[in-house]
């Protein structure tokens, strides 16, 4: 399996000189197999999904994309993925069934419509289909993906565990462990669903757009995890490897940097850097 990390920020982009080497584009993960370098299948649709297109040396996607949820900052790149928004592009997209039942394609046109934005997901160009997923495992693009729902606030979460024959990857790059008690290192409880996504994976890509338990409380309105806590689940759920990922959009390269040093003695656990390529 071939990762690549196309976006690592979280809540909005990070243009500017000190957030050049981590990243400055919102969420997107797409992934490969081995004997393929053109990725099929794309973990959520921020800013950095633009970056897929040059993956696929002037093709089109074909493939699936599959949601985490609707906030912005996941699925803002949507209408401007070059390699999907094309006559021969074949994209099934996918996001978490919603608890009004609303249809995919109704959930994510209200943001993607007039008078918010000029167009709606049906006018993207090529064959589009949206689906909802429950919770569950189902086939992808060629992976086994297993969906479970993941606290965070403002819409319904999962988080996505992705296997083929020999490696498997573990997507939660929004979640509010705290909704569920404080855990036993005040970070977050360790539950059930976050530990049947992560047990065992080759690579944990998780929230970490908090430190410490000052900034946890300071925005516990936006629902997220902090570094200790992505950590700690990685050691919980035996993971080989940690990635911190949804970095706060103020989060410099130097503070990043600080960040990579304090857990530099821990096994496996880093900062996400956009544009990096890993091989699982």
């Amino acid at each position: 399996m071939r990762v690549y990390l196309c976006g690592v920020r979280g809540s909005t982009p990070a243009p500017g000189a000190d957030f050049v080497r981590y990243g400055g584009h919102t969420p997107c993960v797409a992934v490969a197999h081995d004997d393929a370098s053109a990725p099929t299948l794309i973990l959520d649709a921020g800013t950095g999904i633009r970056s897929v297109s040059k993956l696929l040396d002037g093709g089109p996607f074909a493939g699936t994309i599959l949601l985490t949820h609707l906030h912005w900052d996941h699925v803002q790149g949507l209408p401007f993925f070059a390699a999907g928004d094309r006559d021969d592009a074949e994209v099934d997209l996918l996001l978490p069934e919603q608890a009004d039942g609303a249809s995919a394609e109704a959930v994510l046109s209200r943001a993607m419509s007039p008078p918010h934005f000029p167009m709606t997901p049906s006018d993207l160009r090529g064959a589009w289909t949206f689906q909802s997923v429950a919770p569950g495992e189902r086939q992808m693009s060629g992976f086994t993906v297993l969906a479970r729902e993941i606290p965070h606030k403002g819409g319904r979460t999962f988080g996505y565990r992705v296997s083929d024959d020999h490696s498997t990857l573990t997507f939660m790059p929004d979640h509010c462990p705290t909704e569920l008690g404080d855990g036993p290192e005040g970070c977050g409880a360790y539950h059930a669903a976050a530990v049947e996504l992560a047990l065992d994976a080759d690579l944990l890509i998780h929230d970490a757009q908090l430190l410490n338990p000052t900034e946890l409380a300071a925005e516990a309105r936006f629902g997220h995890a902090s570094a200790d806590y992505a950590a700690g689940l990685g050691r919980h759920a035996q993971a080989r490897s940690v990635l911190l990922f949804h970095h706060r959009p103020d989060r410099t390269d130097a503070a990043l940097d600080e960040v990579a040093a304090r857990f530099a003695d821990g096994p496996g656990v880093a900062p996400a850097v956009q544009g990096s390529v890993l091989e699982l």
